[in-house]
């Protein structure tokens, strides 16, 4: 029997011009982790970003974030509120600090971080005499968190928020750009990302000494001097010149492979949202997804997985929406504010093939099965 194609959840997808900037590095001998690609990378993101940003490029989002935290001084015994619905990279550097995170769940319209269960959760820490340090919000699937909201208790509590906008780099909310909002925010360019470096991530800030101090950190805080002396931990966190010139030709294509992932969501809304027991997460008024991810919800678990096992059988990747950090066994023992929002759309969401560079047949192949399983 004839294997299918496989037909791959987010691979990478790959323009014409990285492979300049790489041999480029090559030629002149810039292997090292500092050179040209870095630079003009950085320079890349902080026009597209616009809004007076700096950029760190660093060896992955997970790095960003650890960062992050350390430039907004969390350290041991601190508390930092995380969402709760998103992959285990928001939240592991927290520990790394020796500070403890509090999972705050998510809502319908985004299902991002919820403002009140945040409120809730501020309130009752202050209430105990443990304010927290930080807030880790995360733009999921390429979806904008309700920015106003968060960012207006962020303010009113006076509590520092790092913004994750790993999964959102094309996304706006009220037509800025994701990754411009927090007092810290985070990229990824991991390879399923929807620009990538293989792997690779930054650190976005508004402020040039948090570019400079990130950078110091990230190379093993080396100070001014001929010799190696070091005041201070440092990490070896920097992305290679190499890496950064797939980045650099990535970034030429980015708004390209925005539309192209853009296309296949409103593909599978056309061809599928007229199933019975299905639905997909529009774009609240004022945001724009880079629809990372194509996501939906079935009306049960039983039916998801009937999906998940068509799609298995027929070579064609998909994944459950993430699982929530509250239920996740290395961090059951942590305070969460829930309220069943984010496990409930665990259990009942699956993310579809989203790739930019998934074909027409692609397209057709992955919904014609699904739609044969549910029916």
């Amino acid at each position: 029997m004839e294997t299918l194609t496989k037909i791959w959840l987010s691979s990478p997808h790959m323009g014409s011009n990285e492979k300049r900037f790489v041999e480029e590095a090559f030629r002149t001998n810039w292997i090292a982790p500092l050179g040209p690609n870095v630079t003009g990378f950085e320079k890349a993101i902080e026009e597209y970003l616009g809004n007076g940003t700096h950029v760190a490029a660093l060896s992955s989002g997970t790095a960003a974030i650890h960062l992050g935290l350390k430039l907004l001084n969390v350290g041991p015994g601190d508390e930092v509120l995380c969402q709760s619905f998103t992959f285990s990279a928001s939240a592991n550097p927290i520990t790394y600090l020796g500070a403890r995170p509090i999972f705050i769940d998510s809502e319908l319209e985004t299902w991002n971080m919820s403002p009140e269960l945040l409120e809730m959760a501020i309130l009752q820490r202050l209430e105990e005499g443990r304010k927290p340090k930080a807030i880790i919000a995360v733009h999921l699937y390429g979806m904008p968190y309700k920015v106003g909201e968060i960012h207006a208790i962020g303010q009113k509590y006076d509590i520092p928020i790092l913004e994750d906008s790993a999964e959102a780099l094309g996304s706006t909310w009220a037509g800025q750009h994701c990754g411009t909002f927090g007092d810290i925010a985070v990229l990824s360019f991991n390879g399923n990302k929807i620009i990538t470096t293989s792997g690779g991530g930054a650190l976005v800030s508004k402020d040039i000494n948090k570019k400079e101090k990130a950078v110091f950190l990230a190379t093993q805080a080396r100070d001014n001097a001929p010799h190696y002396q070091h005041s201070e931990i440092g990490h070896n966190y920097r992305m290679s010149n190499v890496l950064a010139g797939i980045g650099r030709g990535q970034m030429e294509v980015l708004d390209e492979r925005v539309e192209a992932r853009r296309r296949n969501y409103s593909y599978y809304h056309d061809e599928l949202s007229g199933i019975t027991g299905l639905s997909f997460l529009p774009e609240p008024k004022g945001m724009f997804s880079n629809r990372w991810l194509s996501c939906l919800l079935f009306d049960s678990y039983a039916v998801r997985e009937k999906v998940r096992a068509a799609l298995l059988d027929e070579n064609i990747e998909s994944r459950p929406l993430w699982k929530p950090m509250h239920l996740q066994p290395v961090f059951e023992k942590n305070t969460a504010f829930v309220d069943g929002t984010s496990e409930a759309l665990f259990h009942r969401g699956l993310c579809l093939p989203s790739g930019s560079n998934l074909s027409p047949i692609d397209l057709e192949r992955t919904a014609q099965t699904l739609k044969k399983a549910v029916q």
